[in-house]
């Protein structure tokens, strides 16, 4: 029996590009509930709202960048363990210490490959629920 979608867990992803959301959502829909936001702000409320497995996070975003919005969360005691996934088009070695310093659990450039978001997501999921991370 096929786990409805409310029995999914939940990744959300934050960035303001449409086409950017259409390919993550593309990408995860099937074996998992993706909510889409387009800044910080709305994401803010959203994971106060819904248990976020997964939080896909953008840098170059309006009001407020990414890494600002992942050291917010960060501050944060309940979600001080949620994964963190910086997806975004900056792939400079600094670019990702800046991600790593800000408390980003990954970090995946675009354009980036549909399974290797699935390869991380998954892991991600897996180890935080207490299973045994795959080799």
């Amino acid at each position: 029996m096929a786990a409805t979608a409310e029995h999914l867990p939940i990744v959300l992803s934050v960035d303001d590009s449409e086409v950017v959301q259409k390919l993550i959502k593309r990408a995860l829909e099937t074996d998992y509930r993706v909510l889409l936001c387009g800044s910080a702000v709305q994401a803010l409320l959203l994971i106060n709202q819904e248990p976020i497995s997964v939080l896909l996070l953008d840098i170059s975003m309006p009001e407020i960048d990414g890494l600002d919005f992942c050291r917010t969360i960060r501050s944060i005691p309940k979600f001080q363990t949620l994964p963190i996934v910086m997806l975004t088009a900056r792939d400079g070695n600094l670019d990702k210490v800046q991600g790593r310093l800000a408390g980003a659990t990954e970090y995946l450039t675009k354009p980036f490959e549909a399974e290797q978001l699935r390869q991380i997501i998954r892991n991600l999921i897996t180890v935080n629920s207490g299973g045994d991370a795959p080799c």
